[in-house]
């Protein structure tokens, strides 16, 4: 790999998809697929995976970590979403990290709890996998395309 291709990966935005859910997993690869979306994906099932995902030497995978765009469902194991997402945004190293709840909680108090610990985007997912796609293609167009992210 030449030093080019090295920047160009280091720069790439790495998509991380924290779903404890197999079927919403491969469902929601099969929609990115669907839309042209070939960003690395790395898939966590808890909020404890995620966070060590994010520390981890990103030197040793030649991925930054550090400018991914989470996809985070608050349902989960051991750590759910809402203290993942607590973690993160009080992490001067992980805050600058966009995340976006994608879940099935339609509660005010989620929503409202999400946005207080600093979210970025809450989702409710689509109940149909064409929905699911138009919102891959919405998430895609605004945060992969159009606005732009630390290095």
């Amino acid at each position: 790999m030449n030093a080019l291709e090295t920047k160009e990966k280091l720069e790439e935005i790495v998509l991380i998809l924290a779903e404890d859910d197999p079927d919403d997993v491969l469902l929601t690869k099969e929609a990115l697929e669907e839309c042209g979306i070939f960003n690395p994906l790395k898939v966590v099932s808890d909020g404890e995976e995620l966070l060590k995902l994010l520390r981890e030497d990103t030197t040793v995978s030649q991925v930054n970590l550090k400018r991914s765009l989470v996809l985070l469902d608050l349902n989960m194991p051991r750590k759910d979403g809402r203290e993942a997402l607590r973690e993160i945004k009080t992490d001067p190293t992980l805050k600058a990290i966009p995340v976006i709840v994608l879940t099935t909680s339609q509660q005010a108090e989620d929503i409202s709890n999400s946005y207080q610990l600093g979210v970025n985007s809450y989702i409710t997912k689509p109940v149909s996998f064409e929905g699911l796609v138009s919102t891959m293609q919405t998430i895609s167009s605004y945060w992969l395309q159009t606005v732009k992210l630390p290095l």
